[in-house]
This record gives C-alpha cells, structure tokens and sequence, in this order.
C-alpha cells in the first residue's frame, strides 16, 4: 500500500493572530494542489469566535483550482452544525471531527464531554453518509495529555474500537495533540490498533521537534501506518490546548524519512515552490 500524506495549511494557520489575507490563503492551497498530496486539510466550518483566522474558509474554497488536481479536500468540523455547513458544499471530500480521549481536552477543544463527542460523531457520520462524504475522526491526546487524565493504549483501543464498530467510522488518525508521542507508545499503538482494525485506515498526526521526526515517521512506518499527516516547515499547532507547543510534522522532514522506504510520489518541483510560497504567506 503506497502512503497517502495529507497536508495540513489549516493546522498550520489556525492559531496565527495575524490575519492571512483570503487571497493569499487561496494562492497557497492552490499551489499544494499541484504537488500531488493525497488529501489537503485546507479550512475549517467552526464558529469564528474560537477560530478567527479560518472565519474565509467558503470564500477560500470558492477559489481554489481542483480541475487538474488528484488532491481531495478535508475540512475540520467541531459540531453537527458545521458538519452541516460543509456538506453544502461538493468539493469537499472529508469531514474531520478531533476526538479527544482526555476529558479536559474534549471540553476544550468542542466544549463537550467525550461522551456527547460521541453523539455528534453519529450525527456527522449519519450525514457524511447522505451527501456521499466520510468522516475522519482524530483520536486526540492518542499518545498521552498533560493534563493528568487517565491515558493507556488500551483506552485508544477501546475508543477506536467504538468509533468504528459502533458508528461505521473508516478513518482513524492518532493525534499527539501536544508533542509527547515516543517511540515506545508510537509503535505499541500502531502495531497494535492496525491489525485488530485491518479493515480501518490508520493514521499518524504527529507534532514533534525537527529532530524527532525521523525516528517517529520511521517507526510508525514499520509498525503499518501508512497515512501521515504534516504541515510544511511544521507551522501549526492546536491552539486550544493552551500548553506550550510543539509544532506540526514537517512535511519536508516526513518525505525525508519516508525516502528511506521509496515513498511517497510527489512532484517535487511544485514541492520546492510551495516551500518558497509559504515563506511568504505565514506572517512570522
């Protein structure tokens, strides 16, 4: 199976203060259109209050050039309501709803108990179904939180396991919400979640610092995951988590390490311009 990455320009600018012009959103996703990723997170239908950086996220989309990209597109939703409103529109292919498996983190980050968070999922999953969409769901804090809540591979099993035999969810992606993923729990989830589930596709959401990235990838890589997602040059993080944080997988650093097993496909002269674009476009 070859690896699907899927980039990530919402992760990266949604905690920015300084407003990113519509325009300049737009020209960047069209530009990662051409670099052959599998899936681009471009935008979120969240309430601007909470995310005011991605309050264009229609008037982006209504921009974007997907004529002559093989690239799908994935917005973030955190309610039935912005579930919703994404399911208006045609272009997008996947909806991604973060579900925290710390409880302090779930209320923070959609104002909701993990077990409401499961009733929305239904709902979002009962209308990705009508209007010919999936669902990703991201088990957040995967890896662990720092917030003192109970953590074990067994609780992410047991989640994923509801997400997926209980909801019909087919795409699950291990998130290290805050950067305390390590190569003991990366390869004990992994390898244990990708058997038990094999008809569920597995993923990888990792923040890490520059140089754990390699080891990270490379482990995950040989204990099965074979979807990643990143952000170029590891902008982004969640700005919910209200921790210090450690930034996004870095796209260049994950094509990097995935070299070493002659993955991915990806063309690289529109790579290296997007490298250059996003010098530009993120306010530093």
């Amino acid at each position: 199976m070859s690896v699907k990455i899927i980039e990530c320009p919402r992760d990266a600018m949604q905690g920015m203060e300084a407003f990113i012009p519509t325009k300049k959103k737009a020209a960047y996703i069209n530009q990662l259109l051409k670099v052959g990723f599998d899936t681009i997170d471009f935008g979120s239908f969240v309430s601007p209050k909470a995310i005011p950086q991605l309050r264009d996220t229609a008037e982006v989309l209504s921009m974007l050039d997907l004529e002559n990209s093989k690239s799908k597109l994935l917005a973030i939703v955190a309610n039935t309501r912005g579930a919703q409103d994404a399911c208006n529109f045609e272009e997008i292919d996947y909806l991604g709803y973060p579900f925290s498996i710390s409880e302090t983190f779930q209320l923070r980050n959609t104002n909701a108990s993990i077990e409401q968070s499961l009733g929305r999922v239904e709902e979002m999953q009962n209308l990705c179904v009508h209007h010919n969409k999936k669902m990703v769901v991201y088990i957040s804090m995967a890896f662990g939180n720092p917030y003192g809540d109970a953590w074990s591979g067994q609780l992410a099993a047991h989640w994923t396991k509801r997400l997926t035999e209980d909801l019909g969810i087919e795409i699950i992606a291990l998130a290290d919400t805050v950067g305390v993923s390590n190569g003991a729990n990366i390869s004990e989830l992994f390898s244990t979640l990708i058997p038990e589930f094999p008809n569920v596709e597995i993923g990888a959401h990792l923040h890490t610092r520059p140089e754990e990235a390699a080891n990270k990838v490379r482990l995950a890589y040989e204990s099965g995951c074979r979807r990643f997602d990143a952000a170029i040059k590891g902008y982004g993080g969640c700005p919910m988590a209200e921790d210090d944080l450690v930034g996004n997988m870095a796209t260049e650093l994950l094509i990097d390490a995935l070299n070493a097993f002659d993955q991915p496909s990806i063309d690289e002269k529109q790579f290296s311009k997007a490298l250059l674009l996003a010098g530009t476009t993120f306010p530093l």
